[in-house]
């Protein structure tokens, strides 16, 4: 697919729906730049963490968030994340981090940086982005919003299979737990919780391989701009 339109697509859902990975093959074929915003508040929370700053000291982490250079890089069509000059991408994938960003990122001083960051990134090009407030706060005009979900237990299987690929130690419980405290985390926050935009279209997963949803999402994209849906 292949268009002289500008476009913006925001991706949103859960851990483990999928959001990255279809957001990031949608771009590709689409054409359009991917953001990953979630990789921008691991980099925060893999920031307080090394610096032994408490998650809970929320003037603490929004005053390292202030003076944090956080830079988005794309590197052979990848995007890459880095703090300062070290490229990070790798370390923020831990689950501790996964669980730090969800802490750090409901703060209200973390998220109004990182989206001004966002917003620039996606000014003048075609975009798809993938979080948890990408239609609602983020890209509230975006041309096409999606909202990814799947069964839990199908969720933290596919988290699982990732972090083993990894080489790390995780269990399937310890990971499904995890799974289920990120969401409760994400949903109850204030500051711009997990929720999906009211023109936002669902895409349930749970039955879908990798081929089948991005296929479904391209189909999604290609119906909004020719004025279908």
């Amino acid at each position: 697919m292949s268009t002289k339109q500008l476009f913006s697509v925001a991706i949103d859902g859960p851990c483990g729906a999928g959001k990255s990975t279809i957001a990031r093959a949608l771009a590709r074929q689409a054409g359009a730049l991917y953001l990953d915003t979630g990789a921008m508040y691991r980099a925060v929370g893999l920031a307080a963490l090394r610096q032994d700053i408490p998650l809970s000291n929320e003037a603490a982490v929004t005053r390292l968030c202030d003076e944090l250079q956080v830079d988005v890089r794309y590197e052979a069509g990848e995007q890459h994340i880095y703090l300062g000059d070290e490229d990070v991408s790798e370390q923020i994938r831990a689950p501790e981090i996964s669980a730090a960003a969800s802490r750090v990122s409901a703060y209200p001083g973390v998220r109004r940086r990182l989206v001004d960051m966002q917003r620039a990134i996606g000014r003048g090009c075609s975009i798809v982005m993938d979080g948890r407030d990408i239609g609602t706060k983020v890209l509230p005009d975006a041309t096409l919003k999606i909202y990814l979900l799947a069964d839990p237990a199908v969720r933290a299987r596919r988290r699982y299979l990732e972090l083993q690929q990894k080489g790390l130690p995780d269990t399937y419980e310890m990971v499904y737990q995890a799974l289920l405290a990120r969401d409760h985390d994400d949903m109850t926050r204030a500051a711009s919780p997990l929720a999906r935009a009211e023109d936002a279209i669902e895409l349930d997963t749970t039955h879908l391989n990798l081929e089948e949803s991005v296929s479904r999402a391209l189909e999604l994209l290609s119906h909004r701009l020719e004025g279908r849906i």
